[in-house]
């Protein structure tokens, strides 16, 4: 995925001081697009550096997925000289993002307003659990409480009429709330690219995950007056699930002209490619549930490969059903080179994770591993114009640490 072409964002410096996953994850988009992150950690240790079976110390799985693309500079805050130093790299800085409570970063002195001093143009952005206008305003929040608090542990209902809350089994709050976080963040910096203007910007996770749920799940509700409850129970329709084949699972969804009578003239059922009940959509879905049925029962008699093979070659959208752990060996994937092996300078290597979107002029590119805590000290420090002494001595006095 290396490159030798500058990325959009070339040019562009980014102080990340957040930690978890949801900045750090809008931080690694940043990186991938040209951008010049630098992660301002603290020697406590972000707790994604201990996550998993890691080689190395402070190599953690959901660090290596979320901060390649970065330089680390590890940074004791409440030592002597430490702010001097952060206040260095806002001058020169374009971005800053943190998810540090309010009342924790201005006792810093880097809130918002404290930081617009230092750098006029400056992009603060603010990564927060719950937006500062309401009640929530201020308390902790993690993935788990956002799927709680947003909806997302009750989807399981609208399937099976289960009342008892289920999560969701990937950090879906923190990882949609990271999206929202990277656009309000280039929309920010466009803005300031016309008018010279920077701004304080909040992503709150509560916020972005209902916006993110509800743009279907908003259902019958969405009108004024209410013409019936929220969810959109297409989705949830207990018979969109994958179907059973000889060998394993396969996914189905007839859509396209014909495409019901089209399954049904590949398989082996009592219903013909010619019934009625295709006639017309009104006919189809008064027929869907006695349909489904001998979908299910009809699967069986094939392999996935060849259901798969007849039913692309006559137009009716399929796909495999992949489990996690045969990602890696999907064809498309391995042709598009979206898992990529890479050695590493502390780990005996990893995998990494293309950047999805594709630039014809200006590529997204890995140039950096995720480093380890500390790692850039020395050069970023230099680069501000502190002297080798200098950066003795505040390694001495612990105002910088290297793992």
């Amino acid at each position: 995925m290396t490159d030798t072409k500058p990325g959009p964002l070339d040019g562009v410096k980014i102080l990340d001081l957040s930690t978890v996953l949801l900045g750090p994850y809008a931080g690694q988009i940043m990186g991938d697009l040209g951008a010049d992150v630098i992660r301002v950690e603290s020697p406590a240790a972000d707790v994604t550096r201990w996550s998993g079976d890691m080689t190395a110390p402070g190599m953690g799985f959901l660090f290596l997925g979320a901060n390649r693309n970065k330089r680390s500079l590890c940074l004791d805050l409440k030592q002597d000289g430490a702010k001097d130093i952060l206040i260095g790299l806002i001058k020169e800085a374009d971005v800053l993002l943190h998810n540090i409570r309010t009342e924790a970063i201005e006792r810093l002195g880097f809130g918002y307003e404290d930081v617009k001093a230092i750098k006029e143009d400056i992009v603060y952005v603010h990564a927060v659990g719950y937006g500062s206008d309401g009640p929530y305003s201020g308390q902790p929040a993690y993935d788990d409480l956002i799927q709680a608090a947003g909806g997302g542990m009750m989807l399981g209902e609208y399937i099976d009429g289960d009342e008892d809350p289920t999560m969701i089994p990937t950090l879906v709050a923190d990882k949609t709330s990271g999206l929202h976080c990277a656009y309000a963040l280039l929309a920010a910096l466009f803005h300031r690219e016309r008018t010279g203007e920077g701004q304080y910007v909040e992503v709150p996770m509560l916020e972005s995950f209902v916006s993110f749920l509800m743009m279907d799940h908003m259902g019958n509700r969405i009108y004024e007056p209410e013409r019936g409850i929220p969810g959109y129970h297409k989705v949830s329709n207990p018979n969109r699930r994958p179907y059973k084949t000889s060998d394993g699972y396969i996914y189905i969804m007839p859509f396209g002209e014909n495409a019901w009578a089209k399954i049904f003239e590949i398989g082996d059922s009592h219903i013909q490619p010619d019934d009625p009940m295709f006639s017309n959509m009104e006919q189809l879905i008064a027929n869907l549930q006695t349909i489904y049925a001998a979908m299910h029962a009809m699967t069986p008699q094939k392999t996935t490969d060849e259901w798969y093979k007849l039913l692309s070659e006559a137009g009716v959208p399929v796909m495999y059903v992949n489990r996690i752990d045969e990602l890696m060996d999907d064809p498309h994937l391995q042709a598009v080179n979206m898992f990529e092996s890479r050695p590493h300078h502390r780990e005996t290597g990893y995998i990494s994770t293309k950047q999805p979107i594709k630039f014809s002029e200006t590529p997204a590119s890995i140039r950096r591993d995720p480093p380890g805590m500390g790692e850039h000290n020395q050069e970023i420090l230099r680069e501000l114009g502190y002297s080798d002494e200098d950066i003795a001595d505040m390694e001495a006095r612990n105002v910088v640490v290297k793992m």
